[in-house]
Order: structure tokens, then C-alpha cells, then sequence
């Protein structure tokens, strides 16, 4: 269950498993293993086209994976690539910094161990294990306040967080909250 990858994997076999008929101990391990190896160049794939995409050059390849892992992952009911994908867009700046910045800033939400801290400093430290810049990193960081801003992108960020889940129908919530 709660890892939104294992279950699309699990969800997929058994469709698989299903349509074929056969199913056995060998064919269920056969079908897992092919679904996973699928799944994982998907997500290479997702995280890949999203950096061309929005024009983001040379970002680590353990990066782009977890972009591509976004895809399996919502929060309050929105997708979370396509909201990075928007936070990134709304900058509407011509800073390769800013989009960075918009695109990475939810990837602590995709580290698969669990931690006791907040997504946006496991974001932080992502990136700063990943050799980020440090205004990249402080704007991962501090989008939800949990440090202090220190470089003009990050309360951008922020906003634009802000705007891509406010927008109507972006949440679950009821619409007339908005």
C-alpha cells in the first residue's frame, strides 16, 4: 500500500495477471518483474520529458527519477507532477533558476524513506545532497516557512505554490471553499 509506485506496479500485474488467465506462483513473479522494469523506465521517461520540457538542463539523473516518480503521487487529490509542472509555469520568469526551483520544490514528497521532518527540508537536503544551488535549495526549503528566505526566488516559489493549489478544481475540496 502507501507507496504510490508499488501499488500502480501491484494495480497493473493483476490486470495483466487477470486478462491472461494464467495465473500461478512463476507467472505472478514473471508479471511483477516485467511491470516493475516497465514502471521504472516510465518514470526515467516522465521525469525526462518534464525537464525538457520546462527547459531545466543538467539536473541530476536521481533527480529527473524522482520527478518522473511524481507522476504516482497527489496531494490533497492534485496530481503533484502537474502541480510542480505549474508552480514551475507560474513563475512566468525567463530564470532557469525559478522553474528549477517551481519543479523541485514538492520532490521531498517523493523520498521513499520515511522521515521525521517536513517534505520541504527532505527536498532541501535532496538538493543539497545533489549539488543544487544554494538558492534552488532555500527555495525548496523555505516554501511552507520551515526556514528563513534568503534569496528573492524562494517566496515566488511560495507563491506560486500557493496559486497552483488554490486554483478551482486543483484540490479535492469542496468548491465552494473557493
Amino acid at each position: 500500500g502507501f507507496d504510490p509506485v508499488r501499488r500502480e506496479i501491484a494495480r497493473l500485474s493483476l490486470h495483466r495477471l487477470v486478462q491472461d488467465g494464467r495465473i500461478h506462483p512463476a507467472r505472478i513473479e514473471e508479471i511483477v518483474a516485467k511491470t516493475t522494469k516497465n514502471i521504472e523506465d516510465e518514470i526515467i521517461e516522465i521525469g525526462e520529458r518534464t525537464v525538457i520540457d520546462l527547459g531545466i538542463h543538467g539536473l541530476h539523473p536521481e533527480l529527473v527519477r524522482m520527478v518522473g516518480r511524481m507522476r504516482f503521487r497527489s496531494s490533497y487529490g492534485q496530481n503533484l507532477l502537474q502541480h510542480s509542472r505549474e508552480v514551475a509555469t507560474e513563475l512566468g520568469l525567463n530564470v532557469k533558476q525559478a522553474k528549477r526551483a517551481g519543479l523541485l520544490h514538492d520532490i521531498g514528497k517523493v523520498w521513499p524513506e520515511e522521515l521525521e521532518k517536513p517534505h520541504a527540508i527532505v527536498g532541501m537536503e535532496l538538493a543539497l545532497k545533489y549539488k543544487e544551488h544554494p538558492v534552488i535549495c532555500n527555495a525548496i526549503g523555505a516554501h511552507h516557512d520551515e526556514i528563513e528566505m534568503t534569496s528573492i526566488i524562494s517566496p515566488i516559489v511560495q507563491s506560486c505554490d500557493a496559486i497552483s493549489g488554490a486554483r478551482p478544481g486543483a484540490r479535492r475540496e469542496v468548491m465552494e471553499q473557493y
